[in-house]
């Protein structure tokens, strides 16, 4: 009869196959863990592709990264510290998922974080996506650089490097990492069209309080307005104090390079595309260190 720890390594190869899949790693890229009861953690071995696991080569270590079981020669991720960070600090986390999704992780090399107030269901289920800021994969100085997010937030950018989901499941956290993806697709087709429309602080608050009726756990609450320089313990999400405010990119960097199709489709050359996304990502950075 098939245990829990079992269905668990099932449900592991799964999220890895589907990350692979949708083409959020690469190679051995990425790793995946969950709690197991006992102070011990379930997580992917290092150096094997996510998209060709199988259940018995997932490793146990306990809460310090030791490890307990698995096949001869296995070892658990490099980055287990990171995890190991996440569910120190989180008691409601349990699972992680690392992954390297290009568009997310397009943003996250860019220097720009997701947390603009445009999608209701983004407000909703993860408030804001920050940046956490560079650390060298596989030390400890990776698991530093998410300490001060990771209390206050289920998915955030990790600089120049990939994407962080946590969940009260595997697959919540696998959720969330599809909709950091999707949220960062939407993002950057809505900057290269030049305008970007944010939601008023009032709506942010009204999507914040639907989050009692989903059932939604969220780590701290959205702060629309937290003091300059201050340490808020909140989510800080860009939103207007007046309905209806527009980031309008410069025409100096769309402008002459797009056109309008039958239909209202709008056409572009691959070198087109090229050259306005590079122009764009130039001129959102340059906002961004402002």
């Amino acid at each position: 009869m098939a245990t829990h720890e079992d269905q668990l390594r099932l449900d592991i190869v799964e999220v890895g196959r589907r990350l692979w899949t949708r083409g959020f790693v690469a190679s051995n890229d990425g790793n995946i863990s969950v709690r197991l009861p006992g102070e011990r953690l379930l997580m992917t071995p290092t150096s094997v592709s996510k998209g060709f696991m199988s259940p018995e080569m997932m490793v146990v270590t306990d809460m310090d990264g030791r490890l307990l079981a698995g096949e001869p020669g296995r070892k658990a991720s490099s980055e287990i510290l990171m995890h190991l960070t996440a569910y120190r600090l989180r008691p409601d986390v349990h699972a992680v998922v690392h992954a390297h999704p290009p568009l997310a992780t397009g943003f996250a090399v860019a220097g720009i974080p997701l947390d603009r107030a445009v999608l209701a269901e983004v407000v909703t289920t993860l408030g804001s996506i920050p940046i956490a800021e560079y650390g060298t994969p596989s030390t400890p100085e990776l698991s530093a650089s998410v300490e001060p997010y990771v209390r206050s937030h289920d998915a955030l950018l990790l600089a120049n490097h990939g994407a962080l989901a946590l969940g009260k499941d595997l697959f919540a956290a696998y959720y969330k990492m599809e909709t950091i993806e999707h949220f960062a697709r939407i993002s950057l087709v809505a900057r290269l069209l030049g305008r970007e429309h944010l939601l008023s602080r009032e709506e942010v608050d009204r999507l914040q309080a639907l989050r009692g009726m989903y059932g939604i756990a969220s780590p701290a609450p959205v702060c629309t307005d937290p003091p300059p320089g201050a340490d808020p313990g909140c989510q800080v999400l860009h939103a207007p104090s007046a309905p209806g405010e527009q980031l309008v990119l410069d025409t100096s960097v769309a402008g002459g390079r797009v056109t309008v199709g039958n239909g209202g489709e709008i056409q572009l050359t691959y070198g087109e595309l090229t050259a306005l996304i590079e122009g764009a990502v130039r001129h959102l950075t340059a906002r961004t260190m402002a």
